[in-house]
């Protein structure tokens, strides 16, 4: 392959099977692959790469709308017209019955609800409903096998809700922060990390530890308390960087026990002297954040470029904060209510005399 592909040596190529010599200068090849990790650098370098992303659920939609439902109800033998099916039916397909970047699991959906409605007017002579709801998509395909997280309330503190992109779209993903009494100085991650992100909770306790005077929190909790970080969904490998200001956020709010804004998602990597940087997926992200209820989003400055890259009529009902460092997001995420029932950590008089 790396002669083949060569231009400086494939003028002369020679195929050992026929005996022959072809000239590929002039010939282009197309490769395809679904991960660019398990390719050899030194043919990597000689292709240009072009990256293509998966469908979102708008475009999904579309697609099963216009193509694959008419296709697969003629397949059917179901070409009644006032045979349909409703928008909250097709993207309960998508978003509960298939997980991919493409269409073909979602064309096989599809061709299966029309299957079985095929062989329900087979049996009675009738269609049994000529539209199709998600109640009716439930008993066609049978309960769904996987689902979206959706907002979960800020009524807990140090529990952020944060971004993040998939081969197969965006999620949103909770991080959440506790406190238990020790010797201190102990951080604990959990949730299937990669090393990315657990230098990224390192780094944001970090920062943390160093600015607690701007918190209001007396920087001796850390030697009274330790501190455990999880990311939910266990069984799910996660890294990168982008957790980053949600990680910092979560702690923040789990040592002051301050509520986090309402219905706020984040994504950005932190620095050590508290720089948000800017992130990649941001289209998959913010899209989303939108079906999960979300209606602020806090991302680097340097992000805002991403957003204007998708369609306006994907962004109603959400807004944008840009920030530019860490304080920034905490004057916007933490507020001034504390949660119910807040955590006491208030060092004692003798422990403080200790310290």
């Amino acid at each position: 392959m790396l002669e083949v592909l060569d231009p400086e040596q494939n003028g002369a190529f020679h195929d050992n099977y026929l005996d022959v010599d072809y000239d590929l200068s002039k010939v282009m090849f197309i490769a395809t692959a679904n991960n660019l990790g398990t390719i050899p650098r030194p043919l990597l370098d000689r292709m240009e790469v072009i990256e293509v992303s998966g469908y979102i659920t708008e475009e999904k939609y579309e697609i099963a709308k216009r193509h694959l439902i008419p296709k697969e109800k003629e397949n059917t033998g179901l070409n009644d017209k006032k045979l349909t099916f409703n928008k909250a039916a097709i993207e309960k397909i998508i978003e509960q019955y298939t997980r991919e970047s493409g269409v073909r699991q979602l064309e096989k959906q599809v061709n299966k609800a029309l299957r079985k409605l095929a062989f329900k007017k087979a049996e009675a002579g009738e269609l049994p409903y000529e539209k199709i709801t998600p109640t009716e998509i439930e008993d066609l395909l049978g309960k769904p096998p996987f689902y979206r997280d959706i907002y979960q309330g800020n009524a807990y503190a140090g529990v952020v809700t944060g971004l993040a992109w998939t081969s197969v779209g965006g999620e949103i993903l909770f991080i959440e922060t506790s406190l238990s009494k020790g010797k201190g100085a102990k951080l604990t991650l959990t949730g299937n990390l990669g090393d990315v992100m657990k230098e990224s909770a390192v780094i944001a306790l970090e920062y943390v530890k160093a600015h607690v005077d701007t918190l209001g929190v007396d920087y001796r909790i850390f030697d009274h308390w330790n501190i455990h970080i999880h990311v939910p969904e266990g069984a799910t490998p996660k890294d990168g960087p982008s957790a980053g200001i949600t990680i910092a956020t979560s702690i923040a709010s789990a040592l002051t026990q301050r509520k986090v804004r309402k219905n706020t998602a984040m994504t950005g990597e932190i620095t050590l002297r508290g720089k948000v940087l800017p992130v990649g997926g941001i289209k998959e992200k913010i899209l989303a954040a939108k079906r999960a209820g979300i209606t602020d989003i806090v991302l680097c400055q340097e992000n805002e470029k991403d957003i204007l890259e998708i369609p306006d009529m994907y962004l109603k009902g959400v807004k944008f904060h840009y920030v530019e460092n860490i304080q920034d997001v905490w004057k916007f995420a933490l507020t001034d209510e504390l949660v119910e029932h807040p955590t006491d950590f208030t060092i004692p008089e003798e422990e403080k005399k200790e310290s």
